[in-house]
């Protein structure tokens, strides 16, 4: 096998990591499912496409990020209706995401980023983000990568054809356009039909879904109650095409991020109790740092006694 690149996090040895952490290099972690895709699409869909984006992005970026192994398994109770999706329960999945994110800031990474792939993982990775924010002194970032298409408004309309909402939800114009692009001969081309979803039908104001977007009334059913053959989207207006598009439009503003985000200082926390709180957070949780207690230089009114 020839050598892989700098970026690709497994293939470092342990004095490696320690001069990724010197340099400053952020990790991405690409988190997927292990879930239906209706019946043209493989499993591993949620997984190929986080994967995908990450790497494109380090070619863009090579000294300024690692890539680790996609997380394969993600919470996906609701879709167990339909043969070979995998689910985890959400609460092991969140632990296992804190864990990677203590790990990595245990080594010295002070800047990560968590790039998901399936949509009910996101109030999860949410969750262990903030637990990571603020069980360590390290910065855990959550992105989709589908929103990553929405930064610059005029690429959406270079490739979207079908209808919003309804042609981009699960196994859709955008995740069928994808995979084509990644893994042509894996599709199940005579398979790849219009799947829109059943609850836009309606046309509510309240209670709509799409890969960009939702009704401020969230309603998360089974997924076989909503999709028919497990397909929620305009599958059959997808291309390689869009799809590579998609997957540079997303590398590029993955890398763009990146540059962001590690020139962003950290700010600096203050405790801003009159008086010094006389025991641990009741949770257990929370950093104390050289900086927690001192009094913020721009606020007159704060005052402590010295004890």
């Amino acid at each position: 096998m020839p050598k892989a690149p700098p970026y690709v996090y497994e293939k470092l040895t342990w004095p490696e990591i320690n001069d990724a952490v010197a340099a400053g290099k952020i990790p991405i972690v690409p988190v997927g499912s292990i879930e239906q895709h209706g019946p043209h699409l493989p499993l591993d869909v949620d997984c190929v496409c986080p994967q995908a984006v990450a790497y494109a992005a380090a070619q863009r970026v090579p000294d300024d990020v690692l890539v680790l192994p996609v997380i394969p398994l993600g919470y996906l109770g609701h879709v167990m209706d339909f043969p070979g999706t995998i689910n985890v329960h959400y609460q092991h999945f969140i632990d296992i995401m804190i864990d990677i994110g203590k790990s990595l800031a245990y080594h010295g990474f002070k800047k990560m980023i968590f790039l998901n792939g399936h949509g009910s993982n996101m109030p999860n990775l949410d969750l262990a983000c903030r637990r990571i924010n603020l069980e360590t002194d390290a910065e855990c970032t959550l992105l989709a990568w589908w929103s990553l298409l929405t930064i610059d408004p005029a690429f959406m309309k270079t490739w979207r054809e079908g209808d919003f909402p309804g042609s981009c939800a699960h196994a859709c114009e955008l995740e069928t356009s994808m995979y084509l692009h990644l893994d042509h001969d894996n599709v199940r081309h005579d398979k790849c039909e219009d799947g829109r979803l059943r609850q836009n039908e309606d046309r509510s104001a309240f209670n709509w879904v799409d890969l960009f977007g939702a009704g401020p009334a969230g309603l998360v059913r089974w997924t076989s109650e909503y999709m028919g053959n497990g397909t929620g989207g305009a599958a059959d207006l997808a291309t390689a095409e869009k799809g590579k598009a998609a997957l540079d439009e997303a590398g590029r503003q993955l890398a763009a991020y990146v540059a962001f985000f590690k020139k962003q200082a950290k700010p600096v926390r203050v405790d801003r109790h009159g008086e010094r709180p006389t025991f641990p957070m009741p949770w257990g949780q929370g950093v104390t740092t050289p900086a927690l207690h001192a009094p913020d230089p721009d606020d007159e009114k704060l005052t402590r006694p010295n004890r």
